[in-house]
């Protein structure tokens, strides 16, 4: 069964969606050159000094600034500032404030910490709660269950992992931009289908922002997000799913947000254990991110980064049947993709290695191992 509403959005609101995602992204295309050079100026560089660096000289940090303007931007002109946005806004300037003090002097985590929650806390003072939970599949007999108290502490840690989960993913070119433009794409779309316009418009100007940057981010990039960006767009989405995925447990799962987020929520939750288990602190970074792992098996950074677009995508549009189409239909086109994807996976494993056989039965050199080979031996 449909979970969308008969309400449908006025060709008025559908123009100015398309005039704040334009506005947004002029304004972060023409940022970008700008925030570059000051960039340099001020020093905030990206030095590869490890091997989890897929770079091998110094670019530019604070893209995120060129981000946030064009997103700021749309949204104060095209976008009703009501209680809930005024929060999202004055928390993504704290957020940012962190990000370029990362970019530019590099924070303790700790500090990176107590700045999202400190962004979290403002969204939530400002009403931006998860209250209900939702399930597909009716594991609680009215359908839904009420949070109640647990309302601010889920809110809470929703936020601050939704935030980092989308840094974490930030280790290719054009990945964190282009997943989060994916993911707020599919927010998009479900916030037209269930009529929201004033959500529907912010999205826009996230997209927007998000698109423009990307043509200075992709491989090879010109300018990094850094810190400013990755956390601001995670800030966002988790804020944003709040108002428009989690508002209404009548029209929307809670299952939706999950799935639109489902790639930077998978790699952190296994990033997260994985350390544990090897007893390491949660926060120490690795060499073992999905995107590192598909590096490894001998993928180029365009390669890499197109299955992880795939698999966004693949994921938006499960979230989108599921929100129009119930949760068999989507579970089906996921279940699909993932046998799919596994083959690929094996076919791709399979070619490399015999590829590798045959150069080394032919006496030749094969570069990409040898790159592998010293990538994989991380520093303590």
């Amino acid at each position: 069964m449909s979970m969308l509403t008969d309400k449908t959005l006025s060709l008025t609101q559908l123009v100015m969606v398309a005039v704040s995602m334009t506005a947004a992204f002029v304004m972060s295309f023409a940022a970008t050159p700008v925030i570059k050079t000051f960039a340099r100026k001020i020093g905030a560089m990206d030095v590869p000094r490890d091997d989890r660096r897929m770079h091998d000289h110094p670019i530019p940090r604070l893209g995120g600034l060129a981000i946030f303007l064009g997103f700021l931007l749309s949204v104060l002109l095209f976008a009703q500032i009501t209680k809930q946005v005024r929060g999202i806004l004055l928390g993504s300037v704290v957020i940012v404030i962190i990000g370029v003090m990362d970019d530019t002097f590099t924070l303790k985590p700790w500090m990176k910490l107590l700045g999202q929650i400190a962004a979290a806390v403002i969204a939530i003072m400002h009403g931006i709660e998860i209250n209900v939970l939702t399930n597909p599949i009716q594991l609680f007999s009215e359908g839904y269950l009420v949070l109640n108290w647990l309302s601010l502490p889920i809110t809470l840690i929703w936020i601050v992992a939704i935030t980092n989960a989308v840094n974490l993913i930030d280790g290719l070119d054009g990945l964190s931009v282009g997943v989060s433009a994916i993911a707020s794409v599919t927010m998009l779309v479900i916030s037209l289908l269930v009529s929201e316009s004033n959500v529907a418009i912010i999205l826009a100007a996230l997209v927007g922002a998000c698109v423009g940057f990307i043509p200075y981010n992709i491989n090879p990039a010109k300018i990094f997000a850094g810190d400013t960006g990755a956390l601001l767009l995670g800030y966002i989405l988790s804020t944003m799913s709040i108002i428009g995925l989690f508002k209404t447990y009548a029209i929307i799962s809670f299952a939706v947000p999950f799935i639109v987020l489902g790639l930077p929520i998978f790699d952190t939750a296994w990033a997260f254990f994985r350390r544990i288990a090897k007893g390491q602190k949660p926060w120490m970074p690795d060499r073992q991110h999905l995107h590192h792992r598909l590096m490894n098996l001998g993928l180029s950074q365009k390669q890499a980064v197109a299955i992880l677009y795939c698999v966004s995508i693949v994921l938006g549009l499960s979230a989108v049947v599921l929100a129009t189409s119930g949760a068999v239909k989507a579970l089906i086109f996921a279940l699909c993709f993932i046998v799919a994807a596994a083959g690929g996976v094996l076919i791709m494993r399979s070619s490399l290695k015999n590829h590798n056989h045959t150069a080394k039965d032919n006496g030749e050199c094969n570069v990409s191992d040898a790159g592998l080979n010293r990538e994989d031996k991380e520093k303590p």
